[in-house]
Formats: C-alpha cells, structure tokens, sequence
C-alpha cells in the first residue's frame, strides 16, 4: 500500500519514478528521439518547399478501355509525386473526382445539385485512396485527410496533424473537397494552401499553360509564360473558378498552370524552371 511519507522522505513511487523521467530527458536532448525530429534535407535547388498539387480526376483516366482509373497513368502521376519527394519537398495533394462522377454534370442528368455534389466528393475519396495504395508501394508514406468524416478510411481533415505530417516527410493527400456542396476542389486546393502557408498551388492539367483563347480552336492563341491575378481577371481567362481565384488573389498565393503529361514537368516546376503558366500578383 502506498502511504503518506514522512517529511524530507520520498515515496517508492516517487525513487521509482526519477531515472525513468531522467532517461526521458536525456533522449530529447539527443539520441533516438532528436534524431526522429530532426529537419528533412531539402535539396538547395528546390525553389518551392511547400505545394499543394492540384490534380483534375480526369488525368487519371487514360488507356485504350477508357477506365476511370488507368493503371499506367496512376503509376506515371505517382513516380511524378515520388520524384519532388526526393528533392525533400513537402507535398499535399488536392484530388477532383471527374473521371469517376461529376457534381455538375450529374445536374443536367436529373440529379439534385446537392446530392450531386456530395457524389462528387465520394469521387474524390476513390481517387485518393488510389493515390495512396500507389505511393506506399513506392516506399512514399501517405497520409490521406478528408473533410467529410470516414474514420475507417481516412483521417479527419485536421490542420496541426496535416502539417506535422509534412514535417515528418508524409504526403497528405486531401479528399472531400471542403465537405461542403457548391464548392470545387480548385477551391480546395486555394483553402488548403492559405491554410497550409504553401508557397505555391501546381494544377496539373492536360494543357500545358494559359493561353489568350482556345489554343485547339484558334492556331494564332498566344501562351503566356506569366501574368498577374487582376491581368487574368481582365481578360476573363479560366485559371480556376472565381471562388478559388479570389482566395488566391486575397492570400497572395501564385498558381502554376502546367501539362502533366511531361513526365519530369512536376520536378521542373518545383525547380523553379520554365513550365506552364505561373499566375501572381
């Protein structure tokens, strides 16, 4: 039985307790636990530390079948993701749900905005997961963060937990969108990187930048290598959906427009390299 003790006496669970709080001590001061904290190294070319990768769902679909979900472009996306990894970059990526189920063409089929929506977000969680199963069989630890809460598939989106994952060299992927209808995953990925402090949303699409016109209708359209927020707002020039545009304007985040299909554009991109279109105030 434990009793009181007498003054200037201590207690056995107090004698019990004293190298077992030092050695905890010593391990913060140095040794195992100082290393498991210990600052990623982050390669001196890599000009932009923190991105938010902002993926359209349909670039996942490709192949002969014209499945949702090709298995070659995932793997080529995800050797992408790898590579900036590497370079000791902290990465969160922001996935669309389009190849799988659109909220907006689900409208014009009958279904309710809403309801569609919510699909739409569903979608995206497919996608994430895909991502990740990918990833982790390329050695890359993933964490995936939804908004809308699914405990036995995804963690909450939680912002402390999101950032000490990135310190700790996880990709967190976000899926969900904001959990909310009538918002898109652009402006997920314009939520997240004012959240996050990322230093720059990269929106892989299959187009290699933005253009004056329709560069497939109009041969003579001319490619801008950058322009700024009001310039783009101007000229009435879809880089994102004014919800997600404003965000970026607001928050001073630039936005990299660039073509996925270039296996190494990713690596360039976060190099600081000419690619695609970079939009900034």
């Amino acid at each position: 039985m434990l009793g009181r003790s007498a003054p200037g006496e201590a207690s056995h669970w107090q004698l019990e307790a004293r190298p077992l709080i030092s050695g905890i001590d010593a391990g913060l001061t140095g040794g195992f636990l100082g290393a498991m904290h210990a600052p990623k190294k982050v390669d001196p070319q890599v000009k932009y530390q923190r991105i938010i990768l902002k993926l359209s769902g349909e670039v996942l679909r490709g192949g002969k079948t014209g499945d949702p979900i090709d298995a070659a472009t995932l793997e080529r996306t995800c050797l992408q993701i790898k590579e900036i990894h590497s370079l000791g970059v902290e990465i969160c990526v922001v996935i669309g749900g389009g190849n799988i189920f659109r909220g907006l063409n689900g409208e014009k089929r009958g279904v309710d905005r809403t309801t569609g929506d919510y699909m739409g977000m569903l979608a995206t969680v497919i996608n994430g997961l895909a991502l990740m199963d990918c990833l982790e069989k390329m050695g890359v630890t993933t964490r995936v963060q939804s908004a809308i809460p699914m405990n036995q598939i995804a963690e909450p989106f939680i912002l402390r937990r999101a950032i000490r994952h990135l310190e700790k060299g996880r990709v967190v992927i976000f899926v969900a969108g904001t959990g909310n209808p009538y918002f898109s995953t652009d402006t997920t990925a314009a939520l997240r990187a004012s959240e996050m402090h990322a230093n720059i949303i990269m929106k892989a699409t299959k187009v290699d930048g933005i253009y004056d016109k329709d560069p497939k209708k109009f041969p003579d359209a001319v490619k801008y290598d950058e322009i700024t927020f009001i310039d783009a707002l101007k000229q009435r020039l879809t880089v994102m959906d004014s919800t997600a545009f404003s965000l970026c304007l607001d928050n001073n985040v630039p936005i990299l427009v660039f073509d996925l299909g270039d296996e190494h554009a990713i690596r360039q991109a976060v190099l600081g390299k000419k690619v695609g279109t970079l939009v900034k105030n």
